[in-house]
């Protein structure tokens, strides 16, 4: 079956010139699956304020909405507020959504968006602005897919640690956390994840993976219901803000882990994007690309076995 993927890149994000934040990959992204066939494009739906503030603080949220965030606030999330950056922003929770909906009727689902995990409750940091797979394992767990979900987990294998992420659910025993992250990168403060894996600066392939296949077995034993993927790029050794050693080999079979683990449990799994500040860009790009053609080769045919026993 061909599957469908959520885009947010119509929206255009008006930036400085000389924003270090590399804002064409979701174009070249996109453009590349485009190329290869075999998924569905389509322009995500924007979250409602209703779905955002399952999450987040409704003072912050109307304020932002609104472009009175305080100038100090705005420098944190590290965007020039715009009312393109309201839509983008909307588009993205609204793609982790859909993708999540995406999931729970066909197995697996994915946005070229969101993954904004610095964002708290009642701030952002770090360029996200409001997060996502927050707002979507909130959603499940209130029932919005139907039957409400006890056991979401969040695998968080961006470079720097999903600090939002960790704080919005440190007191939530239905949602754990897991966060692979080099140890000396942003956020200077690191908040506690369910589970923290601090790597030190310049670890390459071999020894992440041995890492990593040490750690999801933690995961699995939670017995999770639904699974959310913040699959950022950033260990690329090309990355100007990674400071790890990755290759893209190497993250293929980082993504080809979490997969294969997550088809053994059998239940809904959110592929999301992250971080990704390779130069040239177009090295972040195809590093994202490469997630969501390992999991076509991974999940695509249980996905497929799954619609076609419920027909």
């Amino acid at each position: 079956m061909t599957r469908r993927l959520f885009y947010t890149d119509h929206h255009v994000l008006p930036l400085p010139v000389g924003h270090k934040f590399p804002i064409e990959k979701y174009r070249l992204l996109r453009e590349m699956l485009e190329h290869d066939g075999g998924f569905v494009l389509e322009r995500a739906p924007l979250a409602t304020e209703e779905m955002v503030e399952l999450v987040h603080d409704r003072e912050y949220v109307r304020a932002f909405l609104n472009g009175a965030l305080d100038p100090g606030a705005m420098r944190r999330i590290g965007f020039p507020w715009s009312e393109g950056l309201v839509q983008r922003t909307m588009a993205s929770v609204g793609s982790t959504l859909a993708a999540t909906a995406e999931a729970l009727e066909t197995g697996w689902g994915g946005t070229l968006a969101g993954g904004t995990h610095h964002a708290f409750a009642a701030e952002g940091s770090g360029f996200c602005v409001f997060n996502d797979i927050a707002v979507a394992a909130r959603w499940l767990q209130s029932g919005g897919g139907s039957a409400p979900v006890e056991r979401v987990a969040v695998i968080d294998l961006d470079v720097h640690q999903g600090d939002g992420t960790a704080h919005i659910f440190c007191e939530d025993p239905g949602v754990l956390t897991l966060s692979v992250h080099c140890k000396n990168n942003f956020p200077l403060r690191k908040q506690t994840s369910k589970i923290d894996v601090e790597l030190e600066s310049g670890v390459g392939d071999e020894e992440y993976l041995r890492v990593l296949e040490r750690v999801l077995p933690r995961v699995w034993e939670f017995e999770p219901q639904a699974v959310f993927y913040q699959s950022g790029v950033d260990g690329l050794a090309s990355d100007v803000l990674g400071h790890l050693k990755l290759t893209h080999a190497g993250l293929m079979e980082r993504d080809r882990i979490v997969m294969r683990g997550v088809q053994g449990l059998g239940v809904p799994f959110v592929i999301t994007l992250g971080g990704g500040y390779s130069r040239p860009v177009e090295l972040t790009a195809e590093a994202h690309a490469n997630t969501f053609r390992v999991a076509r080769e991974v999940l695509g045919a249980s996905a497929e076995l799954r619609a076609a026993s419920s027909e």
